[in-house]
Formats: C-alpha cells, structure tokens, sequence
C-alpha cells in the first residue's frame, strides 16, 4: 500500500498528524495485499476557516484498487477521530470487497 497524495486543507500539516496518518495506513496493508497496485490519498483539514463550533474537521481517503476506488469522507470535532473513523470505514470496504472475491471464487 502506497500513500501518493498527503494533503492538509486550511490547516498545517504537522509532523505529529502526518506521522498518525502514516500509523494508519500501514495498518490497513494486511487487508491489501491481494490488490496490487494500491494507492492512498489522504486529505486531513478543516471544513473552514471560520467554523468555531460543530464537527469542524475532516478526513477522506481515496484507495485505488485495480478495477475499483474507495472512498471514505468524515467530518468530526477532533482531527485524530476523524482519521480514525475514515481509517475503519475503509478497512470494512476492503473486507467486503474480499469476502465478495472470495464468494464469487467459490461460486455462490
């Protein structure tokens, strides 16, 4: 699994947030390795710059598979659940993406 883009919208990219990114991405490689190749774009920001309350920040992550694109976008109060939540909705796609590989494989 490959991370091509790492961007940071209306917010700096510190090295702690992209370090956390890095964290969990990689942990997602296990459920990657049957789809070469895969590619990651990560955006982590703000919504905007003038927001002082509700979910104001937000993580999307794009996985390129062969023949397929994931996507996960979520809005929260804090930058690390947002990167969280958007790390295990991917997770859960790319599981029922194998689990239907493995099915049609077996004929069902």
């Amino acid at each position: 699994m490959r991370i091509t883009e790492l961007q940071g919208t209306n917010m700096e990219m510190t090295d702690a947030i992209r370090a956390y990114v890095n964290e969990k991405v990689e942990s997602l490689s296990r459920f990657t390795e049957r789809f070469d190749p895969c590619d990651v774009a990560i955006e982590v920001g703000k919504t905007s710059g003038h927001h002082h309350k509700g979910d104001v920040f937000f993580a999307e992550m794009n996985v390129s598979l062969p023949g397929d694109v994931l996507r996960s976008h979520v809005e929260r109060d804090d930058v690390y659940a947002a990167i969280d939540e958007a790390k295990d909705d991917i997770k859960r796609q790319l599981v029922d993406k194998k689990e239907k590989m493995l099915d049609a494989r077996k004929g069902e």
